[in-house]
C-alpha cells in the first residue's frame, strides 16, 4: 500500500506532471510530422539532393566516393590533372562537388535501413526519399532540442517554450526537411556550435579558467567548425567569428584558443581540401568554381557546362558586380524573415536591448558575426541553384541560424510581455497564442485544401526517368540536361549537357565515352521563345529541341537517329537503336510505367503529336 500512495503522489505532485507533459508534447510532435509528410510531402526536385544521394549510395554499395553525376567541367579538369587513363571508359569518375559528410551520413543509413530503389506498380512517393525526408525531420528536432536546451541555460523555461513552438510551426524549416538538402544537417552543427562556444566562454571567465578546460574546449569548436564545413563549404567561413570572438573576449588566452581552434579546423578538412586540390586545383573542388558562376562572361550554369572554359574572361568587376547585387537581394529580400518567420526579425529589434547576464551579450555577438559571415558568403557564392529555386536551396545559408534567431527573438518577446501591464494574468497566454498562431498561419495554410501532390512534374517523374536510364546498361553512357535525376533514379552515368553542343558533344562520344542516349527534359524546351531560344546564345540546345519538333530535322552526323515517340512532345529521348522494342529493366513482361490518371492536371497523358524525328536523308 504505501508503494501505491507514494507512486500517486508522485503522479499528482512530484514529476508526474512533467512526464505526463513531455509524453503529451512528444505525442504533438510526431502527429505534427506525420501530417505534415502525409499532405505536404514532394519528391526531390533539386539538383543538390539528388546528388547527394546517389553518392550515397555509391558509397554504401562500396564503389567509393564517385558520382555517376558528371559534368563537363569536371571532366576538364580531370583530363587536365590525370588525364585520359582517368576518363569515363577506364574507372568511376570522382565525385568533385558534394560535401563528404551529409552523403556518408545518408550512406549510414542506407547501410542500415531497407532502401528500395526500384519503382514497381503505381507511383505516389519513392521510398528512399521518404526514409531521407524522416531522417532530416529527426535531425530537426534534434537540433531543437539543442536550442530549447540552451534558451533554458541562457533565459528561463519560458523563452526556450516559445523558441520550441516558433521553430516547430515554421513552414520553411518543414519544407528543407523533405528537400533531402544537407540544411538540417548543417543546422544541427551550426547550433551545437553555439553551444560548445557558451562553454569556451564559460571556461575562459571562470576565474581565468583551468588551461586544459579551455583548451579542449577550443579544440571541440575547430572540430565542429570542420565537420560543418565538410557538410557545407560556405561553413569554413565561420571560423572568421570564432577568431574575432576569442580575440576580443578571450584577450588573455587568445592566441592558444585561435591555435587550437584552426588546428582541429584543419585536422578535420584538412586531407579532404588536399583531396580535392589534386583533383581540381582548387580546395572546395568544383563547388570553388560558384565564384565564377553566375558572372556575365558565365551566366547560370554554363561555367559547370564547359568543356573547355577560360576563367581569364572573368574579371575584378564581374566578382564585385555579383557580390554587390546579390548582397543587396539578401539585404532587402531575405534578412527581414530571418529563421522562417517574423519571430526572427526581433533579433534585429533585440540589438538594442541590454541583457544583464553578459554571457548571453557575448553569445548574441558571435552570432551577429556569423550573420555578416553568412551574409557575404551566400552573395558571392550564389549561383543558378538559386534562382532555380528561390528559397529552398542549398545555397541558403541564412536559414542555418534560425534556431538562434529565434531563441533570441522569443527572449526579447518575453522581454516585451513583461513589460506590459495586463489587467489578469490569463491575458498573457492569450497573447502568447495569438503570436503564435500568427507566426504559424503559413503552415496552417499549407494544410488547406486543396491537397498538395507528392511529384514534381514536370520535369522530374521517377518512373520514366527510371525507365530510360535502365535501356541502357551498367557500363553505357547517357547524356541529358538533368543528369543528377538519371544518376539517382537510373542509376547509370550521364553527363550534363555541354555549352556548345555543335563541337563538344562529338568531343565527349569521341574522347571520353560514346554517347548512347540523350534526354531532354521541359528544363530545356520551356525556354522563352523570342529572348532565349532566338536571340540568347547559350540555348543551342533549345534550338535543338525546336528543331527535331516542328522540323524532324537532327544535325548532320548526329549518332542518335531513333526516338521515342512515347514522350513527344514534352520531353524527348533519342537513342542509338530502338532500345525500347526490348525488355524492359531485364523482365520482357514488365510494362512502361503509365502516368497516374487521377491528376491529369499534374501530368498529362502522353500522345505523340508528331511522328518520331529521323535523320535526313
Amino acid at each position: 500500500m504505501p508503494h501505491i500512495q507514494e507512486l500517486i503522489y508522485q503522479l499528482e505532485v512530484g514529476s508526474g506532471p512533467r512526464i505526463i507533459r513531455v509524453i503529451a508534447a512528444s505525442l504533438a510532435v510526431l502527429a505534427l510530422a506525420w501530417w505534415y509528410d502525409t499532405r505536404e510531402f514532394k519528391n526531390f526536385n533539386t539538383a543538390g539532393a539528388m546528388e547527394a544521394a546517389q553518392v550515397a549510395r555509391n558509397l554504401a554499395e562500396g564503389r567509393g566516393y564517385t558520382t555517376e553525376c558528371i559534368r563537363p567541367l569536371s571532366l576538364y579538369l580531370v583530363q587536365e590533372k590525370r588525364g585520359l587513363d582517368f576518363g569515363l571508359s577506364k574507372t568511376p569518375h570522382p565525385d568533385l562537388m558534394t560535401p563528404p559528410v551529409y552523403p556518408l551520413f545518408l550512406a549510414g543509413l542506407m547501410k542500415v535501413l531497407p532502401f528500395d530503389y526500384e519503382i514497381n506498380g503505381p507511383f505516389w512517393r519513392y521510398q528512399p526519399e521518404v526514409i531521407i525526408a524522416v531522417a532530416n525531420q529527426i535531425l530537426f528536432l534534434l537540433t531543437i532540442g539543442l536550442i530549447c536546451g540552451l534558451a533554458t541555460r541562457l533565459f528561463n523555461l519560458e523563452v526556450a517554450v516559445f523558441t520550441l513552438v516558433f521553430l516547430l510551426v515554421s513552414d520553411v524549416l518543414w519544407r528543407f526537411s523533405t528537400s533531402g538538402l544537407p540544411t538540417l544537417l548543417a543546422m544541427f552543427w551550426v547550433t551545437l556550435l553555439a553551444r560548445v562556444m557558451v562553454r569556451l566562454d564559460e571556461a575562459c571567465h571562470e576565474s581565468g579558467g583551468p588551461r586544459p578546460v579551455v583548451g579542449r574546449w577550443a579544440l571541440l569548436v575547430g572540430v565542429l567548425v570542420g565537420v560543418a564545413g565538410l557538410t557545407r563549404y560556405s561553413l569554413l567561413g565561420l571560423l572568421v567569428p570564432v577568431i574575432f570572438f576569442t580575440w576580443i573576449f578571450c584577450a588573455k588566452r587568445a592566441a592558444l584558443i585561435t591555435t587550437l581552434v584552426v588546428a582541429g579546423a584543419a585536422l578535420v578538412a584538412g586531407p579532404w581540401l588536399a583531396r580535392n586540390y589534386s583533383w581540381t586545383g582548387r580546395p572546395f573542388g568544383l563547388a570553388g568554381f560558384a565564384l565564377e558562376e553566375s558572372t556575365l562572361p558565365y551566366p547560370g550554369n554554363t561555367l559547370e557546362r564547359s568543356l573547355d572554359p577560360n576563367l581569364d574572361e572573368v574579371g575584378l568587376n564581374d566578382y564585385l558586380r555579383k557580390g554587390v547585387t546579390n548582397l543587396h537581394r539578401s539585404i532587402s529580400e531575405e534578412l527581414p524573415v530571418l529563421g522562417g518567420n517574423w519571430l526572427g526579425g526581433f533579433f534585429l529589434v533585440g540589438l538594442l536591448l541590454r541583457y544583464r547576464n553578459p554571457g548571453l551579450s557575448r553569445l548574441r555577438f558571435f552570432v551577429l558575426l556569423a550573420l555578416g559571415t553568412l551574409l557575404v558568403a551566400q552573395a558571392i557564392g550564389r549561383t543558378h541553384l538559386s534562382k532555380d529555386m528561390p528559397v529552398i536551396n542549398s545555397e541558403n545559408l541564412l536559414i542555418l541560424l534560425a534556431p538562434l534567431l529565434v531563441m533570441f527573438g522569443a527572449g526579447f518577446l518575453s522581454t516585451l510581455l513583461d513589460q506590459l501591464e495586463l489587467p489578469i494574468p490569463e491575458l498573457r497566454h492569450f497573447l502568447t497564442v495569438v503570436l503564435a498562431g500568427v507566426a504559424a498561419l503559413p503552415m496552417l495554410l499549407t494544410f488547406l485544401p486543396p491537397r498538395n501532390v507528392p511529384i514534381n512534374y514536370p520535369p522530374y517523374y521517377p518512373p520514366w526517368i527510371q525507365t530510360n536510364a535502365r535501356l541502357l546498361n551498367e557500363d553505357e553512357l547517357m547524356m541529358s540536361d538533368m543528369p543528377w535525376a538519371v544518376a539517382w533514379y537510373g542509376d547509370r552515368q550521364c553527363v550534363w549537357i555541354p555549352r556548345n553542343p555543335k563541337e563538344t558533344f562529338f568531343e565527349i562520344h569521341d574522347r571520353h565515352k560514346q554517347v548512347s542516349a540523350l534526354y531532354l527534359t521541359q528544363l530545356t524546351s520551356n525556354a522563352r521563345f523570342l529572348s532565349q531560344i532566338i536571340q540568347g546564345r547559350d540555348y543551342d540546345w533549345a534550338r535543338f529541341v525546336v528543331d527535331v519538333l516542328l522540323h524532324e530535322q537532327l544535325p548532320k552526323d548526329f549518332p542518335l537517329v531513333d526516338a521515342w515517340e512515347r514522350y513527344l512532345p514534352d520531353q524527348l529521348f533519342f537513342s542509338d537503336r530502338p532500345r525500347w522494342q526490348k525488355k524492359h529493366f531485364g523482365r520482357p513482361d514488365r510494362p512502361v510505367p503509365q502516368a497516374p490518371s487521377l491528376e491529369p492536371s499534374i501530368l498529362p497523358p502522353i500522345q505523340p503529336s508528331l511522328p518520331a524525328p529521323r535523320s535526313p536523308r
